[in-house]
């Protein structure tokens, strides 16, 4: 490989990296490449083709707005669809010939005047700017428990999904109760000998209300766009509705309430297992899920749920803290991403030789989830405190490509080299958050999730309306910042 000079390197091509490569397109910026790690582009739709994978965001927001799909055949895409979705973006706006697969990002350094971007392959990019786009939902997170590399049988993570290992008739463990697990168990269950599936803590499940799209619905988005976008804007403000229960947790009681009734119908029969998959905290603390067939499946007579914690594995099997050894021949992990550390196996310096992960030593910090001070054209998607636990990322993720874009101008027209963000502004920012966050659902419901880091700190939510994150990234506060020559 050869080195490359550009003016924007993009990382990643899931959502994020995609949708700023167009929003730059659209502005006129082509010199641009876009580095991705795997063989194709997707992300996190690339990578997990777990049995069941769907989104939990309608899919006519769960899109970009400046390319519709008429063409959604549910309320509720599932994998296959969405990743050829993202196929069409690259086609539609000639995004292949950016492209550079099998370029993992090792390493980066800022020189004074541009990044230079270190791949695998030893091939460096020097770019003017990076924008970071590879999502917090790329590495798998796997607890490390005794035993594991002892056992005998095959043993995978729901993301990197084994489909040579044919589940019928096998006795299989499922580790973990999140968002994955609820979607693969139903569809596993139907052809295992059994299911033994492992709950450190049961989720909040409510009804999906996923349907098919009908053709004549179809067809009228495709004659009539406006007609698709009403609907996108109606599913829109009806998600927003939730970000107050979501900031005063005593608003989530009618919501619960709903959680709770679902229980009782569905366990009315079963009050054993109602008890197991009843959850202890406030629903919203941790992320609410979505399933019209997990609770059926869990009741079927070749599916147990353990409750017990796991101490170790055997080469037979695993045996929890009871003393109890359940006999499996598959283990498969449902035990989600490590958000928030996207940039953890990247060595990244920036200023003054300054490292991001002795910056990022307490947790990560951003100001507006975008820009970090000292790392000059580093622009990060989906970056800290920018989750959502209501809407689309893709919201998110476009309010970020404008506020780049109208850095990237701003650069040109003052001739300045780079634009750095001020350390107290960031500083005020996240103290701005992390006060708005204190009295939330996340922060106070009782429970402890992935959106708090080691210490207890919510580096992870965005403390509020999704309108009101566009409105502060709409354009650049030169206040903020300061622009270097």
């Amino acid at each position: 490989m050869t080195d490359q000079t550009v003016d924007v390197a993009i990382v990643g091509s899931g959502f994020a990296g995609l949708g700023a490569a167009v929003t730059l397109a659209e502005a006129g910026r082509t010199d641009v490449v876009i580095l991705e790690k795997g063989s194709s582009v997707g992300g996190t739709w690339r990578d997990n083709t777990y049995p069941g994978c769907a989104c939990d965001v309608q899919s006519h927001l769960y899109s970009f707005s400046f390319a519709p799909n008429p063409d959604w055949t549910r309320t509720f895409a599932r994998q296959p669809e969405i990743r050829a979705y993202l196929e069409s973006v690259v086609d539609r706006y000639d995004l292949r010939g950016k492209l550079r697969f099998g370029r993992e990002v090792t390493a980066m350094e800022w020189d004074g005047a541009r990044w230079a971007v270190t791949t695998a392959d030893g091939s460096v990019v020097h770019a003017r700017a990076v924008v970071w786009g590879t999502g917090p939902l790329h590495l798998p997170s796997t607890p490390e428990i005794e035993g594991v590399e002892e056992f005998r049988g095959t043993v995978f993570h729901s993301s990197r999904w084994d489909h040579d290992h044919d589940l019928r008739g096998r006795r299989v463990a499922v580790i973990g109760t999140g968002a994955s697990a609820i979607q693969f168990v139903p569809h596993i269950q139907r052809e295992v000998a059994s299911l033994t599936l492992f709950q450190r803590t049961a989720p909040w499940v409510l009804p999906k209300p996923d349907r098919p799209i009908p053709a004549l619905v179809r067809a009228l988005y495709r004659r009539i766009p406006l007609a698709q976008r009403i609907q996108r804007s109606l599913v829109y403000a009806r998600n927003e509705m939730l970000v107050g229960g979501f900031l005063k947790p005593a608003r989530m009681k009618v919501i619960e309430a709903f959680a709770r009734l679902h229980l009782d119908r569905t366990f009315a029969d079963r009050p054993d297992l109602k008890a197991k998959l009843t959850p202890d905290f406030t629903i919203g603390c941790k992320r609410i899920l979505m399933s019209n067939d997990y609770y059926s499946a869990l009741k079927q007579p070749n599916v147990d749920v353990v409750t017990d914690g796991i101490t170790r594995v055997t080469p037979t099997g695993v045996v929890t803290a009871d003393g109890v050894e359940h006999e499996v021949d598959t283990i498969i992990f449902g035990t989600g991403f490590r958000v928030g550390e996207s940039l953890r196996d990247v060595a990244v310096t920036g200023r003054d030789g300054v490292k991001l992960a002795d910056e990022w030593a307490d947790g990560p910090q951003a100001h507006l989830g975008t820009t970090v001070a000292g790392f000059p054209n580093l622009f990060l998607m989906i970056g800290p405190n920018t989750g959502l636990g209501h809407s689309s990322m893709v919201f998110m993720i476009e309010s970020q490509t404008r506020f780049i874009l109208d850095a990237l101008a701003l650069l040109d027209a003052h001739g300045a080299t780079a634009i750095d963000t001020r350390r107290d502004r960031q500083d005020a920012f996240n103290a701005e958050v992390q006060r708005r966050l204190q009295g939330s659902v996340w922060n106070s419901g009782g429970c402890k999730s992935w959106y708090l880091d080691a210490h207890g700190n919510n580096r992870t939510v965005w403390p509020g309306y999704t309108f009101d994150y566009r409105r502060r990234l709409r354009k650049v506060h030169r206040a903020d910042h300061e622009l270097v020559s």
